[in-house]
């Protein structure tokens, strides 16, 4: 099973820096915030709260630059205050729904920042229009929460979003979110019909009065650039009453590196009915899949499209409703779906730190590649990838449609990742194993940009440069282009109409573009 996980630290602040944060808890006072939704470090509950969606404990040491309050709004003028507050009295904010920001830039700085944690974990209403077959969900909601609410409406709606019960939809509808119907529906972002934002002048915005340039940014242009979006709505999906899915290990012995060599053209050019995602461990490639039919409807596709994966047989094949599912193929066979609402960060979790990165493959990687692959994955302290496949509704939205790029032309998407024992590591030789196997992996995916995923967010692509109190757009344009190709300079257009100061900023949120001179 794949771990996720989050951060903290420990900053101190000057007395101008005092002076500053007190006016805002005053600000925040004065403008209707109960003192009870407000955490300062002294607080005992700040640090249990600041770990609660913390799920890179590898971010949760005491070098790491921490927030200096926590901020827990439950509607939309706390989110608005906090804002104007913030602005004030000189207190930049993060946003955080989920946590599960793999750089954990949502409650941590990479620089002596002093800065306040919008935790959006009170706002996570969703509610479910059967009728017109939407949803509103706000940020604060989990994707399980989404899924839960949706199935427990209708056994025939579903939505095309990520795996992890526990990501934030803030956060994942932020960056793109692509799941097990990306080949169905396309990405979550695709599906998005309207949203509310706050804006950096504590404007509350709907589609219409923010615009359309805004509207596009926000679907798929990076979480906190462009302000606060507090909820969503989405169009809910059509999925039928039975599903199948299925999970076959294949090893190295009996031939995992021709069928994972096949598996690249066969997959992006399935049925878009059915979704054949791979996780590559040590000797083994796990192909996972959501089909939407039945059992008897899937075999005959298998053996006619796919028939280098000669194991599969009806034995393999586990029916039942799209909602049982979810929790089925990411928490496995012994989860339910009630399991979908459970927020917390287990111990488990907790004990494992990670790195993360990730490629996009437009030509199939040869088969003596993938060979050595295999022989790298077997490595003491080596990691794990996993791909997925790309085409059919993915690929027919254009480019330019939404700030997520990587559409016609791709086969697939690799994460890789590499765990550790808290315990009993530093992570530094996982750490090296990841950026040594993605310099060797080079040559064989996408260049010029080498595109990589928003959400599977990468310090090691480039950061922010602060030039007169604003990100550089040259500097942002090193990680920029990576994760929006040619959308990048747009992203920096609107950045420079929605938030011209760059209030809202982290080390990977979009500049505002410079105006000419």
């Amino acid at each position: 099973m794949i771990v996720f996980t989050l951060l903290c630290s420990y900053a101190s602040i000057s007395s101008s820096q005092a002076t500053s944060s007190d006016g805002f808890l005053q600000c925040l006072s004065a403008s209707g915030i109960p003192s009870q939704l407000v955490f300062t470090q002294s607080s005992p509950s700040f640090t249990p709260l600041l770990k609660s969606s913390i799920r890179n404990p590898k971010f949760f040491t005491p070098s790491i630059v921490r927030p200096l309050y926590i901020v827990t709004p439950t509607n939309a003028s706390h989110v608005q205050a906090a804002v104007l507050c913030g602005r004030r009295n000189g207190m930049r904010i993060r946003v955080r729904s989920g946590g599960h920001d793999y750089e954990g830039l949502s409650y941590r700085s990479e620089h002596a920042e002093v800065f306040t944690v919008l935790d959006l974990s009170n706002l996570r209403a969703v509610r479910v229009d059967t009728q017109t077959s939407t949803a509103w969900v706000d940020s604060g909601a989990t994707l399980g929460e989404l899924y839960y609410a949706v199935g427990k409406a209708s056994n025939v709606l579903g939505f095309p979003a990520g795996l992890c019960p526990t990501v934030g939809i803030g956060g994942h509808f932020s960056g793109g979110g692509f799941g097990m119907l990306l080949r169905k529906y396309g990405l979550a972002i695709d599906n998005v019909l309207d949203a509310v934002l706050v804006d950096a002048r504590g404007r509350l915005l709907s589609k219409t009065t923010m615009g359309s340039d805004v509207f596009w940014a926000i679907r798929g242009g990076g979480g906190e650039s462009f302000g606060v979006v507090l909820s969503w709505q989405v169009r809910l999906v059509a999925v039928p009453p039975t599903v199948t899915v299925f999970n076959l290990p294949v090893s190295a012995s009996q031939g995992a590196v021709d069928v994972v060599t096949r598996w690249q053209q066969v997959a992006p050019a399935l049925p878009d009915d059915l979704f054949i995602r791979v996780l590559v461990q040590q000797q083994t490639a796990n192909f996972q899949s959501l089909f939407l039919g039945t059992c008897d409807a899937l075999l005959p596709v298998m053996s006619s499209r796919f028939p280098e994966l000669r194991w599969f047989n009806r034995s393999f094949c586990k029916e039942m409703t799209w909602i049982q599912s979810v929790p089925y193929i990411y928490l496995g066979s012994g989860s339910t779906v009630e399991d979908l609402l459970n927020r917390t960060t287990s111990a488990a979790v907790f004990s494992s730190g990670y790195k993360a990165t990730s490629d996009y493959v437009r030509q199939a990687i040869p088969r003596d590649v993938w060979a050595t692959i295999f022989a790298k994955l077997a490595q003491p302290n080596a990691g794990l990838m996993i791909l997925d496949p790309y085409g059919a509704q993915a690929a027919a939205v254009p480019e330019s449609s939404t700030p997520f790029p990587h559409r016609a032309g791709v086969l697939y998407n690799i994460q890789y990742m590499n765990f550790w024992s808290m315990a009993g590591s530093d992570g530094s030789v996982q750490t090296k194993w990841i950026r040594d196997f993605y310099a060797f992996m080079a040559p064989y995916v996408s260049s010029n940009p080498r595109e990589a995923y928003f959400n599977y967010r990468d310090l090691d692509l480039g950061e922010n440069v602060v030039v007169g109190n604003v990100s550089s757009y040259q500097a942002g344009m090193v990680w920029g282009q990576k994760y929006f190709r040619g959308n990048y300079q747009r992203l920096a257009m609107v950045k420079a109409e929605i938030d011209p100061d760059d209030y809202f900023r982290n080390e990977q949120s979009i500049p505002p573009l410079p105006k000419s001179k």
